[in-house]
């Protein structure tokens, strides 16, 4: 670990050296250490990288939706403090830790609702942190926390005089409070927390919060227990960010290190908010809008472009919304089986092997479905939970609200032949997947596992959809679950040149694919579809992450030697 004046020295007057310091935010692309890897790795201009806020015990913050966009490039988020509590992300760091020697500051990001909590929170996170950064400012968290602590100076110096207390002046990691906009007078606040013991200051976090509705059902998006109030990031927010910095600086003079954020997409921004006195500026929502492939040229050409005077940076922004929902009309359903339903549509939806969109409900959440069919817009979905069963209640003439399609499709390789393995609603995956191969010319066989011995309709409704491209062999597990798996490898027959693809839960692909890597099949051969939990679709929150790789950007079918390489506990 680094020492504190060095990182002190290193972090403050960059605003007036001339250098520029690019870091994540709290909440956005850092979210996961497997994430934080890849941006200490691959992105060489963030010199600060910013885990989530964690918390003493786990938090599973708010139902989905968690974060809409309002217009491209204009956010509003409810994220609720989802985090995995302070035991799991200590282990998740110190392993970090000891796998790479990271080259940028790791800022870990803590939030409580007492001063006992946060002092419990900084000294379990000193061994791994360079700054420990204290959420003041959260504008949606419960109460006691977030904005509640730092809307009050007299509260927010409290809690600072108590945690300097209680770590001593030689603790080894920065204190930086991070603040809320949403005060009147926001210099004095971080004057009176710099007076208290804090190293610095962070700002700022969103504004808000506000509620925002659905252009055509006018519902508001967002699913929590204030009414749908979100905060707002993003563009809408950034010139209420740099006069914020300017406040802040000017009250707590030049000594101290200011991290700087709030709608930051290109190099103006990045000007901008240096000369209102931020010594790091934080790249945060922007992420979302830029390809994953493509973060670390958008963060070198913020760099380049501020010398430059060229603005290359906003080449790599997508300009337009990408959540926004269109209502589709449901126009038939069939019960495919017991608990699961095929949703026939109005509408159409471009859609490869390994996208997806989410479904929204007003007033119940969203969920991402792999889509069925494009023409007309179909998916097959099984009542597992609060959602899924609100999507069973649903009847012909009821309307579905659709964002996406987000991730790439997949890319087959190309072989004479290719073997489907799909398990339960993974048959939804099939339809395009085998379009897809027959485009190639490759023969197929699909091997499908059902729960149950479907109606003889139903059953004949799949071969009808799938036969037509190759041999489609339905197998009904009658009490034994993954009955394919054997079934298929009782009569299976691979040639060298074959491709396997699977689709299902984890652990039944994971079996599948090992014994087909076991049978000689090179693992570059071998796909899985993961479809890891999905809150944004598009790369901002890190929950889709598998290994470092985010499958709402690059699609869900991931080869089996990747996973073996980069996210072996997924196997």
């Amino acid at each position: 670990m680094r020492g504190k004046e060095y990182i002190k020295q290193q972090l403050s007057g960059a605003h007036w050296r001339g250098d520029i310091i690019l870091g994540t935010v709290s909440g956005v692309a850092s979210t996961k250490t497997r994430l934080v890897e890849f941006i200490d790795h691959e992105l060489p201009a963030i010199g600060l990288i910013t885990t989530k806020s964690y918390q003493v015990v786990p938090n599973s913050g708010n139902r989905e939706p968690i974060i809409t966009e309002i217009g491209a490039g204009d956010f509003g988020n409810s994220v609720g403090l989802k985090n995995p509590g302070m035991e799991v992300a200590l282990k998740e760091l110190n392993d970090l830790r000891e796998r790479i020697d990271m080259r940028a500051f790791l800022n870990v990001s803590v939030s409580a609702s007492t001063p006992e909590d946060f002092i419990t929170l900084v000294k379990a996170f000193a061994p791994v942190a360079d700054l420990i950064e204290l959420n003041f400012s959260c504008p949606h968290a419960s109460a006691g926390f977030g904005a509640s602590i730092g809307c009050d100076q007299n509260i927010a110096r409290e809690y600072m005089n108590r945690i300097r207390e209680a770590v001593g002046d030689d603790f080894p990691a920065l204190i930086i409070p991070k603040l809320t906009p949403n005060v009147e007078d926001i210099g004095s606040i971080a004057k009176a927390l710099i007076d208290a013991g804090a190293d610095g200051i962070s700002a700022i976090n969103t504004v808000g919060p506000e509620v925002y509705l659905e252009e055509h059902s006018q519902r508001p998006i967002l699913n929590n227990k204030i009414g749908g109030k979100g905060g707002m990031s993003g563009e809408w927010v950034k010139d209420r960010a740099i006069d914020a910095i300017s406040q802040i600086r000017s009250a707590i003079g030049e000594e101290y290190p200011i991290i700087g954020m709030g709608g930051v997409s290109n190099f103006e921004d990045v000007k901008r908010m240096k000369s209102a006195g931020a010594d790091t500026i934080g790249i945060g929502s922007a992420f979302g809008r830029v390809h994953q492939r493509d973060w670390g040229s958008y963060t070198s050409a913020l760099l380049d472009d501020c010398e430059s005077g060229k603005d290359t940076g906003s080449s790599y922004l997508c300009d337009h919304q990408q959540m926004r929902f269109e209502p589709f009309t449901i126009e038939r359903i069939i019960e495919h089986s017991p608990g699961v339903k095929i949703f026939y549509t109005d509408g159409t939806l471009d859609c490869g092997p390994g996208q997806y969109a989410f479904i929204w409900l007003p007033g119940i959440g969203e969920k991402p479905f792999s889509i069925a069919e494009s023409e007309p817009l179909t998916f097959i979905i099984k009542d597992r939970g609060e959602f899924t069963h609100a999507m069973m209640e649903l009847a012909v003439g009821d309307q579905l609200y659709v964002r996406g399609v987000y991730g790439e499709p997949v890319e087959t390789a190309k072989t004479q032949e290719a073997v489907i393995l799909a398990g339960g609603t993974g048959i939804a995956v099939v339809p395009s997947l085998v379009k897809r191969l027959k485009e190639d010319g490759t023969k197929i066989t699909c091997y499908y596992g059902a729960s149950g011995q479907e109606e003889d309709s139903q059953k004949a409704l799949l071969e009808d959809e799938l036969s037509e491209y190759g041999t489609f062999v339905p197998v009904y597990d009658d009490g034994v679950p993954g009955r394919v798996i054997a079934e298929m490898e009782k009569t299976l027959n691979i040639s060298d040149d074959c491709a396997f693809y699977t689709i299902g839960p984890e652990i039944f692909m994971s079996i599948a694919a090992d014994n087909m890597s076991r049978r000689g099949l090179a693992d570059d051969k071998i796909f899985l579809s993961m479809e890891r939990p999905s809150l944004c679709g598009i790369g901002m929150c890190g929950e889709c992450a598998c290994g470092d790789r985010l499958t709402c950007q690059y699609g869900t079918f991931v080869r089996l030697d990747f996973l073996k390489e980069h996210a072996p506990e997924l196997l």
